[in-house]
């Protein structure tokens, strides 16, 4: 079935396994198999705060270096560590010179990669992998590594220590045995295995303990709240509170309090609802919310490119978290999303009243001009991965009402009732295919004015006959409340009127 395929696995058939394609890059052949590497990141602010890793990361590019070896031209190599201090003491310990030979050269400091600021990969690469249906790879020291998040051309994404990282960079691919195949040839082409230049935990102790000093530390962080001379030239306006430009794409005032009255109303039912979304197993929030590049001819591309924002500088979702404008038309953008009520794998879905396919943000915003509320149907695991306010509040900017999953990751359910989005959850046993839901029904969801208890039954009908008896999720007394005032941001906000 179309739903096994996921970040569990890739679905290939045994003849695929094996499949390559020749690519001529700078003018040279190379051979791009399933697992062929292109992004080889050391990034993010967790491996990259330990200097040991770090600087063991260094000295395998100093063997490698020293032997011969090199890193294919087509992976793009960057190094982005979380802290300034890192620059410090490579540059004492002299391996600064090894990375960027191997083409790790500083980008800039923090997330990067990890959260998909890796920038574009070749063209001609990438074209390769689309057309060819190639599964490309990329290895990180992140800590996430969900799909369509570190690029949305690489399928497998794998997590690995800086040291890994370059390790993977040199072999080229993460189909390799480094005990049994070899990284490499040196310069006189005799095969070099990873352990023989594989920096030991001694060798590794005695260049931390001479390069990592106090001062390093004292130096960065005495200076790191001036910021960058950019920052500093910046022009502040003065004034408690912040003045909104309405044409700004980076910075948009939010429209989660615009109807806030300090009297509360009754939770009006869900009546005639279609279904937005009709998902399977393990939906994370990073195919929720959006993360990562801003793809040309998104919604969130139109959208600024409307606003005479060239796609040079779409930038990513992540830079323009600040505009719920672009957020909203993130929402559900993930390249790898698998929705049952159309074909084909991505930001798609059926707007049922038309019958057409369009990107998801398109159908909800179709749904909200005609005021139609909307669901969402998920199975197991439903906002899964990291916590993310925007995997909540990307759906309510698209009109969601109420989502029935299988089961739902503890923060996630909470974030959603924090927007008022009601989580429902089937029986035991049950699913929407259970009861042949295809996504193609209108829902009717009796919410009782939101005078709703704890963990009670509530009984869902459709416009076709079908019906069925789901938990409420609201799981303590507080969230009643939250949920009676439209979400936590309302309440708060009344609390405070």
């Amino acid at each position: 079935m179309k739903n096994d395929i996921g970040f569990k696995g890739f679905g290939l058939k045994d003849e695929d396994i094996k499949k390559s394609v020749t690519v001529n890059f700078e003018g040279k052949d190379y051979d791009i198999t399933q697992g062929s590497l292109v992004i080889a990141a050391i990034t993010s602010c967790t491996n990259t705060s330990n200097p040991d890793v770090m600087l063991q990361a260094g000295m395998l590019a100093r063997n490698a270096v020293k032997k011969g070896l090199t890193v294919k031209p087509y992976i793009k190599c960057s190094l982005s560590p979380g802290s300034h201090v890192v620059t410090e003491y490579f540059k004492e310990a002299g391996v600064q010179s090894y990375l960027e030979e191997l083409g790790f050269s500083t980008a800039g400091y923090g997330c990067m990669t990890c959260i998909g600021n890796s920038g574009d990969i070749p063209d001609v690469i990438q074209d390769a992998v689309i057309d060819n249906d190639m599964i490309a790879s990329a290895v990180l020291s992140g800590n996430r590594n969900f799909e369509g998040r570190v690029h949305p051309h690489t399928r497998a994404n794998y997590l690995a220590s800086p040291p890994l990282v370059v390790a993977y960079a040199l072999a080229g691919t993460v189909d390799h045995d480094f005990e049994t195949q070899p990284i490499g040839q040196d310069q006189d082409g005799k095969d070099v295995f990873l352990s023989e230049i594989w920096p030991t935990r001694e060798e590794v102790q005695v260049v931390t303990e001479g390069s990592i000093k106090p001062k390093m530390f004292v130096d960065v962080y005495n200076n790191i709240l001036k910021g960058s001379q950019m920052w500093q030239d910046l022009e502040a306006p003065a004034g408690k509170l912040y003045s909104w430009d309405d044409d700004s794409t980076y910075i948009h005032n939010p429209p989660f309090f615009q109807k806030t009255e300090a009297e509360l109303k009754a939770i009006p039912d869900v009546n005639n609802a279609h279904c937005l979304l009709n998902m399977g197993d393990s939906i994370t929030t990073d195919h929720i919310s959006p993360a990562g590049k801003i793809a040309k001819n998104s919604p969130a591309a139109r959208f600024l490119a409307e606003r005479g924002i060239s796609d040079k500088d779409f930038n990513s979702y992540g830079s323009r978290r600040g505009n719920d404008q672009i957020m909203a038309r993130g929402t559900f953008a993930n390249v790898r999303l698998i929705n049952k009520m159309v074909d084909q794998t991505g930001p798609t879905t059926k707007h049922i009243p038309s019958g057409e396919e369009m990107a998801i943000f398109d159908a909800a915003q179709k749904y909200m001009e005609a005021g139609t509320d909307t669901i969402i149907l998920a199975g197991k695991e439903y906002g899964s991965g990291s916590s993310r306010d925007w995997a909540a509040k990307g759906p309510y900017l698209q009109g969601v009402k109420v989502v029935i999953a299988q089961s739902y990751e503890r923060i996630h359910r909470s974030n959603l009732l924090g927007m008022g989005i009601l989580p429902l959850q089937f029986k035991e046993g049950e699913n929407a295919e259970t009861f042949g839901l295809t996504g193609s029904e209108q829902f009717n969801v009796d919410i009782n004015g939101g005078d709703l208890t704890v963990a009670q039954d509530i009984e869902i009908t459709t416009n076709c006959g079908k019906s069925f008896t789901v938990m409420c999720r609201i799981d303590t007394d507080p969230e009643v409340a939250y949920f009676q005032n439209g979400g936590i941001l309302h309440y708060v906000l009344r609390k405070l009127m």
